[in-house]
């Protein structure tokens, strides 16, 4: 079997997706997906580079091309390569599973559970919206929440006190939005105390910081938490504040996640290898595919490490695919982000999972189960999605 043909196709049914199809000279072919939100035309580019060197290859040699392709340039990783050779990964370890005819998770050592849990999101503008909304993931069958009050916890409008607004601004950029480090320190325990209250403390409920405090604001905050039994604290601190872990970790039981923006196995390492999180967040997608989130997963394991995968609905579902089928087989699995696909995206792409009781089940087919239309994906063009803007409160610019 030999590589003929490998097409990328950037399409936008409900967010901008970029799916990656491998096609081979026995008539099987596979997808995968290379999705990475607001770097699209990048990884197209990187996705164009690498495609003629997959020609003629054997696609059953999948740690092998991997690393051909992760080794071939002296600029190795980054979000860029790494989510290119996801959607390339992807798709080979769906070629394999078409030719063995079974399931992907049945090729990575066979399922370790039954289902898989997963967790949507709670966001509501006041308590009480955030309360109705978790009331209606529970009567779906919900088992894990995420919560927060207002978009990205803690972000809000203009302050009427704040003139150094200029006027104008590209129409590529959303309205900014201002963010109170001191008030919303103090408004996220309160959220939990009303939760808490009304639903008692054996709902899993969460909370994403989205690495918008200093390492004591974070250390504060998640101290302030340790009454209200979070699930974890998601990404309390930057990337960049990696070594600051040790010092949120001084100060605080609360269980830690992290990841979602970082790229690679090295990234996580330091993290894992000092107990300083309890669930790791960076997702087959955007890790270098199945193949670097199978070895994510077993450096993780001898820490007790969990996975908890990015997924909101800015990665597809062909990436949420894969994201089941590994973590239906690791045995460190903790939970799935998820995300609801619009009747569009359902037309582009069959084959996507319907959570039932709160958790989600791969397809049992061979392969990763899915398929995409690539007649109805060229109907949704690329679209522009604008950039957001968070500032302080005093104007300086912040970390979105």
């Amino acid at each position: 079997m030999k590589i003929t043909a490998v097409k990328s196709i950037l399409t936008c049914p409900q967010r901008n997706y970029i799916f990656v199809k491998i096609e081979t000279d026995q008539g099987v072919y596979g997808w995968g997906e290379a999705s990475l939100n607001w770097s699209e035309f990048e990884v197209m580019t990187r996705l164009e580079q690498i495609s003629p060197l997959l020609i003629g290859q054997d696609p059953t040699r999948i740690q092998d091309l991997w690393h051909y392709l992760y080794a071939r340039t002296y600029w190795m990783g980054g979000s860029i390569s790494m989510a290119a050779i996801a959607g390339v990964d992807m798709a080979l370890w769906d070629i394999l599973g078409k030719r063995a005819g079974l399931p992907v998770y049945q090729l990575l050592g066979g399922k370790s559970r039954e289902g898989v849990v997963v967790y949507n999101h709670a966001i509501g503008s006041t308590f009480e919206e955030t309360a109705e909304q978790v009331a209606a993931f529970v009567d779906r069958g919900y088992k894990v929440v995420r919560v927060q009050v207002g978009e990205y916890g803690g972000v809000g409008n203009r302050p009427q006190s704040y003139a150094g607004e200029r006027a104008g601004g590209s129409a590529y950029l959303e309205p900014t939005e201002y963010f109170h480090a001191g008030a919303y320190i103090e408004n996220v325990p309160k959220l939990f105390q009303y939760l808490r209250d009304q639903f008692g403390m054996e709902l899993e409920l969460f909370h994403d910081v989205h690495g918008k405090l200093t390492p004591i604001q974070a250390a504060r905050l998640a101290k302030n938490l340790e009454p209200y039994r979070l699930m974890f604290l998601e990404d309390p601190l930057r990337p960049e504040h990696r070594e600051s872990f040790r010092l949120l970790r001084q100060h605080t039981t609360t269980p830690l996640g992290m990841g979602e923006i970082m790229q690679s196995k090295f990234d996580l390492l330091p993290l894992f290898q000092e107990q300083l999180i309890d669930y790791y967040r960076l997702p087959p997608v955007h890790s270098g595919g199945i193949s670097e989130a199978m070895k994510i997963a077993a450096l993780a394991e001898p820490y007790d490490i969990r996975s908890a995968f990015h997924g909101p609905d800015d990665i597809g579902p062909v990436a949420q695919a894969a994201a089941v089928h590994v973590s239906r087989a690791i045995h460190n699995f903790g939970v799935l982000e998820w995300a609801d696909y619009n009747t569009a995206t359902h037309e582009v792409v069959s084959g996507i999972s319907t959570p039932r009781d709160g958790l989600a089940y791969p397809q049992e087919l061979p392969g990763l189960g899915i398929d995409v239309n690539e007649g109805l994906a060229a109907q949704f063009p690329y679209t522009r999605v604008p950039t957001p803007m968070v500032r302080r409160i005093d104007g300086t610019m912040h970390v979105y």
